[in-house]
């Protein structure tokens, strides 16, 4: 059988033989497979959107909201090692994700101490201007709650939307010209861009995920400094 990128099926020491080579993304993924615990999608899910963020945004305490396994924010701090801190935070963060976490920190000794899950909901997570909040596939309008809170503070900001509520979500004139779900996200960068930010809008692969749509930002009196 083929190895999909898009599966959901946990990667398993079974699979460590898949990622021979000593590049950091072989090296993540062999400790991933041994922690037992990720589905296979979120390994090149949040490999994907680690690489593009870490391309425009560097440095700055990571807020990871609705971090689930919370594997993002520890990419991003291998990616730039100049980010002091990374705080994961979900309202329900899965039991394995601490297992994921050992494994990680004894791959990489230099993230011990340095990543700190809280379950609280998304809205009474403190930010600040200095912070890079980050949320890979946040269902629906919590995508929304993340733009605005990176946004009421001037924070830089990356999302990943996903599970896009029609009935809900506001794709704005566009949804006559385009689908729905892209034009919510459309309707999302230009709201960004409204308010001040420089915006980027890319994609990863669509062979891991159909909702592939990456959103990034930064507060245009940032990015001038």
């Amino acid at each position: 059988m083929s190895f999909s990128v898009s599966s959901k099926g946990r990667l398993t020491h079974h699979d460590v033989g898949r990622f021979p080579g000593n590049t950091l993304f072989d090296r993540l993924a062999r400790a991933v497979c041994e922690a037992g615990c990720l589905p296979r999608k979120e390994l090149y899910e949040s490999w994907e959107m680690a690489r593009r963020v870490r391309r425009r945004l560097r440095g700055g305490r990571v807020v990871d909201l609705a971090a689930g396994h919370g594997l993002l924010s520890h990419v991003l701090l291998l990616l730039d090692d100049s980010s002091p801190e990374a705080l994961l935070v979900d309202t329900a963060p899965p039991s394995s994700a601490a297992r994921l976490h050992a494994v990680l920190v004894e791959a990489w000794p230099r993230l011990a101490g340095r990543i700190v899950t809280e379950c609280r909901p998304l809205a009474s997570v403190p930010l600040s201007a200095d912070d890079l909040v980050v949320s890979s596939h946040a269902c629906g309008a919590l995508t929304d709650i993340v733009l605005d809170r990176a946004a009421l503070v001037r924070a830089r900001v990356a999302v990943l939307p996903c599970c896009h509520d029609l009935a809900e979500l506001d794709g704005g004139s566009l949804s006559g010209w385009m689908d729905r779900s892209l034009a919510i996200d459309a309707m999302r960068a230009v709201r960004l861009e409204e308010r001040g930010y420089q915006v980027w809008t890319q994609t990863i692969p669509a062979a891991i995920t159909p909702k592939n749509r990456l959103l990034i930002g930064e507060p245009l009196d940032t990015a001038k400094r």
